[in-house]
């Protein structure tokens, strides 16, 4: 795996041998005929821990050494995106997946994750096809297996597929002591080239429609590839992950104004604000929020709002500055 690159705290050392093994395995005896199809092993790994702790890192170099051509790796907002468009335009969940997979052997999905219920039904439909298929599987996650869909609500439906999770994958635990984004240096590029601008809430701008698709709009400011967006123009009205996948296409380079304390405000607010995070962190693409407190404060006293401990981590990943010193976006 290279150690002599990357230098792995001892807990990314444990993760990275963990998939060492699996990369051994399907090496020796090509991916085709790997290490699931034997009734004592596993189908593949999931890789989970706080934020911050280098789950991704440790996944890319593995995905960057498996002895395959075959492979295919995923953020999974953009696949589950990818999975509802093809289920609905192929008819079947299953002609999607082979659809998106095509013949890949391994197929690793970063930051999987799982906090509704309707989401919960196709992904349970999602992994059997994996467990049954020929197919290696790795995932990273901020939650223990036993952990998804926390919404006691729905939790019980979907224990049977917590259960195949267990049976199927080996759980591997990488949550050593430092959140690594607290020391990212900063850039000028892709996300950390955005800033944190302190500033106090200021009345939303007149803003002009801008095309989601399917006849929906949002109001914002653009110009090439640039977006200016209100809090309450964007997490405020009924969007979703794939909207944000949609506007990435165009816009690369992203200023979120107006961004109030989450206490403040109804829960599928702050929800669209982590999709949004997690999106364009994966896109990599530029960010400046404007907001009155420092993401901790901004992200504290919010109950039960899934992977929101990611999203201060990647906010907190960002240049903090105040209004006075920011270029106009």
């Amino acid at each position: 795996m290279r150690p002599d690159v990357v230098v792995f705290d001892t807990a990314q050392t444990a993760a990275a041998n963990a998939l060492a093994q699996l990369f051994e395995s399907g090496h020796r005896r090509g991916w085709a005929d790997r290490i699931g199809h034997s009734r004592t092993r596993r189908s593949g790994i999931y890789l989970h821990g706080r934020p911050g702790r280098g789950k991704t890192m440790v996944m890319d170099r593995f995905f960057a050494d498996a002895a395959t051509q075959r492979k295919r790796r995923f953020h999974f907002h953009s696949f589950f995106a990818a999975l509802h468009t093809a289920t609905h335009t192929l008819g079947s969940i299953e002609r999607a997946i082979d659809e998106l997979l095509g013949d890949a052997e391994l197929v690793c999905f970063d930051e999987f994750h799982v906090t509704d219920i309707g989401d919960a039904m196709l992904i349970a439909r999602l992994l059997d096809t994996f467990f049954t298929g020929r197919r290696t599987l790795v995932v990273t996650s901020n939650y223990r297996p036993q952990d998804l869909l926390p919404n006691p609500l729905f939790h019980d439906h979907f224990l049977p597929t917590i259960a195949q999770i267990l049976a199927n994958l080996e759980v591997v635990t990488l949550d050593g002591p430092v959140d690594y984004r607290t020391r990212t240096p900063a850039r000028d590029t892709g996300f950390l080239a955005g800033r944190y601008v302190l500033t106090p809430a200021d009345h939303p701008a007149k803003a002009d429609p801008v095309d989601l698709g399917n006849g929906r709009t949002i109001r914002a400011h653009t110009a090439d590839t640039t977006i200016t967006v209100d809090f309450h123009h964007l997490c405020a009205v009924a969007t979703s992950a794939a909207d944000y996948l949609h506007l990435t296409q165009r816009y690369h380079h992203w200023t979120l104004r107006n961004v109030p304390p989450l206490r403040e405000v109804p829960p599928d607010w702050s929800m669209r604000l982590v999709n949004l995070i997690d999106v364009l962190y994966d896109a990599d693409l530029a960010l400046t929020i404007h907001a009155p407190e420092p993401a901790p404060e901004l992200t504290a006293g919010v109950p039960a709002i899934p992977d929101l401990a990611r999203t201060a981590s990647r906010l907190g990943e960002l240049p903090l500055t105040g209004a006075a010193t920011v270029r106009p976006a």
